[in-house]
């Protein structure tokens, strides 16, 4: 995947659409995991400001910085205090989960809104070629898009992504303790994988298969 400075140059409008998508995919999915932890006893996102969808207040400097020349990055960490929650170790898992899943939802209820204005247009023939079905198309889906990419890539089971986080809480204790063990090795497993187009591979089935079962 290339960094968005290429697009930038070669298409500005079409880096702004990209640009906005990327936007309210990463507020949505940092906003999902404030949300869950506050609803799960811990409100130390909410006192901090985290509990918003203002786009200002999830965005990392770095990981848009990433986003820009290297075409993938990350949110700001939502801080979340483990002795707030009853269960730390299962609802440290929903919460992480809540991030994801946010994206998913969000995609899955797009994609049926298109269908339904596909079906208020023209009954029975879905979207013709026409300027204003492709623009509705040029600005929906690439949000859809987006929110699958963030939500698979996170599913990855590698810290500091949400996969990792949700493995911890789904293992058996002991096997949990052996799993955060690899805590450290995350971010070079990552690197690796960006640098060798690892990443790529490993999400694009998942990505196919999800736009064929989106009818996309």
């Amino acid at each position: 995947m290339t960094g968005l400075l290429t697009i930038l140059f070669d298409n500005p409008a079409f880096f702004l659409v990209i640009a906005v998508a990327l936007i309210l995919s990463v507020t949505i999915h940092e906003f999902a995991h404030a949300y869950a932890a506050h609803k799960l006893g811990d409100s130390t996102a909410k006192n901090l400001g985290r509990l918003t969808l203002n786009p200002l207040a999830h965005l990392d400097p770095l990981g848009t910085l990433s986003l820009l020349f290297l075409g993938f990055g990350w949110g700001k960490a939502v801080p979340v205090n483990y002795y707030n929650l009853k269960n730390p170790k299962k609802d440290a898992a929903v919460i992480s989960f809540a991030g994801p899943g946010s994206n998913f939802a969000m995609a899955l209820l797009l994609t049926v809104g298109v269908k339904i204005i596909e079906q208020i247009l023209i009954p029975g023939e879905g979207f013709p070629n026409t300027g204003l079905s492709l623009i509705i198309r040029g600005l929906i889906y690439p949000i859809i898009l987006y929110n699958i990419l963030l939500g698979l890539f996170n599913l990855l089971p590698i810290e500091p992504l949400d996969g990792f986080k949700i493995v911890t809480g789904i293992l058996p204790p002991k096997l949990s303790v052996q799993w955060v063990q690899l805590a450290p090795f995350g971010i070079f497993i990552l690197i690796f994988l960006a640098a060798t187009g690892g990443i790529s591979r490993l999400l694009s089935p998942a990505i196919r298969l999800a736009i064929e079962v989106l009818g996309l």
